[in-house]
C-alpha cells in the first residue's frame, strides 16, 4: 500500500514539474522534441507492423495455394 501511495505521489509531482518546465522556452522545445521523436517511433512501429502483416498474409496465401494444388493432385 505504501508503495502505491509513493508511486501516485511521484506521478503527481512529476506531472506538476513537467507542467511548470513546459512553460519555459527551453522546456517547450524539449517537450516538442520528445513529442516529435515519440511520433517518429510510433510511425516506425506501425510501418513495421504493416510490413510484417503483409509478409504473413502473403505466406498464408502461398500456403493456401500449395494446399489447393496438393488437393487437386490427390484427387487426380
Amino acid at each position: 500500500m505504501k508503495g502505491a501511495l509513493l508511486l501516485i505521489a511521484g506521478v503527481a509531482i512529476g506531472f506538476v514539474v513537467a507542467h511548470e518546465v513546459a512553460k519555459t522556452p527551453q522546456g517547450k522545445q524539449f517537450f516538442d522534441e520528445v513529442d516529435h521523436k515519440a511520433k517518429e517511433f510510433g510511425d516506425a512501429v506501425v510501418q513495421g507492423y504493416k510490413s510484417r502483416e503483409s509478409e504473413l498474409r502473403q505466406a498464408v496465401a502461398n500456403a493456401q495455394d500449395a494446399i489447393d494444388d496438393l488437393a487437386k493432385r490427390a484427387k487426380s
